[in-house]
């Protein structure tokens, strides 16, 4: 059960809005294109509003259509109903294209766009968005998990692309097609953990400790707070976590739950250092100065994860955001250049499946002071 909206949006020449003659035969040259698909329309409503633009409601038996014409030329017009059936459209992709080569010949539009319907409010929410805030729509069909903990609003969602997906405070955070996302955090085939011992920061979903456990490192330590995560990703992230979170303590790894910004200061006062460090917690934020909670907690994350890391030869690798946060990115660099340790870094990215975006990835050289 949802509503329905398809937008359908054009631009002609402004004089056909300006004209209150050639606006109307404008309109009425627009119903007859959309009612094939609402049936007969009837108006309801008009009004004028402020800057030039005119807003016209129309009503069938079961749907209505809105359009507004703006001054410049530009006409938005939203198909509207209620459906239980929410996968199904009313206009399908053929009937957009159809319509759209309608307008451009019928009212000689510069542009024309049909788009799918947006399912407003669905029992499950299939939207989220890029890390740019494009709109994507999965296919999702059903929600396995769902509940507020101490610390994160936790969903799992199963989608048919991408198998069972993991979503932290409404943000995509792995799906089980995701492997390209844990070796671009871990830069896979150009760094080498046998032997090695690891922290990792966060990584609830247990992917990253289940691929570096592949290399045989020596030791691997992960601290993550939130032990609803790793719960119920050992229930529905099995291929993506294996049986690492079975268990919180193997032969060669011990899972902590608890905050990691705590255990790093223990680590500092008690000299320890390890060989790699992965920050998987928070994402850069966006904003327009790296100011703000987050970014100070970020700050603080990396500032005391360089510090455990051992000068020299360690590294520090973490994850970004999508390759065109470009802004974002590089107040993040300056964050990088501004550490209490010297440091240099790389950056490479990735094609992540489920987040239909390439993903940036840091991988920070702790130096010697």
């Amino acid at each position: 059960m949802a509503g329905h909206t398809v937008p359908i949006d054009f631009r002609v020449d402004p004089a056909k809005i300006a004209n209150p003659v050639e606006r109307k035969t404008l309109l009425q040259d627009f119903l007859p294109l959309v009612e094939p698909f609402t049936g007969p329309l009837e108006e309801i409503s008009s009004y004028e509003l402020p800057g030039g633009c005119h807003m016209v409601l129309y009503s069938s038996d079961n749907m209505t259509l809105s359009v507004k014409l703006y001054s410049n030329g530009l006409v938005t017009a939203a198909v509207e109903y209620y459906t239980n059936a929410v996968n199904t459209h009313k206009i399908v992709n053929d009937d957009g294209r159809k319509l759209e080569r309608e307008l451009r010949k019928e009212l000689g539009c510069t542009l024309a766009k049909v788009l799918p319907a947006i399912k407003r409010a669905p029992i499950i929410n299939p939207y989220f968005t890029t890390s740019d805030d494009r709109l994507i729509e999965y296919d999702v069909d059903e929600k396995l998990f769902e509940e507020q903990t101490d610390y994160q609003k936790v969903e799992i969602y199963h989608t048919k692309s991408y198998g069972n997906m993991l979503v932290l405070d409404d943000l995509q955070n792995l799906a089980e097609s995701d492997l390209p996302y844990t070796e671009g955090l871990m830069d896979k085939g150009k760094e080498k953990y046998t032997g090695k011992e690891v922290l990792i920061l966060g990584g609830g979903d247990g992917a990253l400790l289940w691929e570096l456990l592949k290399d045989k490192p020596k030791f691997v330590t992960m601290i993550d707070i939130d032990d609803t995560v790793m719960k119920q990703c050992r229930r529905h992230l099995k291929s993506v976590c294996g049986d690492c979170l079975d268990k919180y303590d193997g032969d060669n790894y011990k899972v902590i739950v608890g905050d990691a910004i705590a255990h790093m200061r223990e680590y500092l006062k008690e000299g320890r250092k390890f060989d790699y460090v992965f920050g998987d917690l928070t994402d850069v934020p966006i904003s327009t100065e790296p100011k703000g909670e987050l970014w100070d907690f970020m700050r603080t994350i990396i500032n005391l994860g360089t510090k455990v890391t051992r000068p020299g030869t360690g590294k520090y690798m973490t994850h970004a955001l999508g390759i065109q946060c470009s802004e974002a990115l590089k107040m993040f660099e300056k964050q990088l250049n501004q550490l209490e340790v010297p440091v240099t870094y790389t950056r490479t990215s990735h094609y992540i499946p489920s987040f239909k975006e390439k993903w940036c990835f840091y991988q920070v050289a702790v130096q010697e002071a």
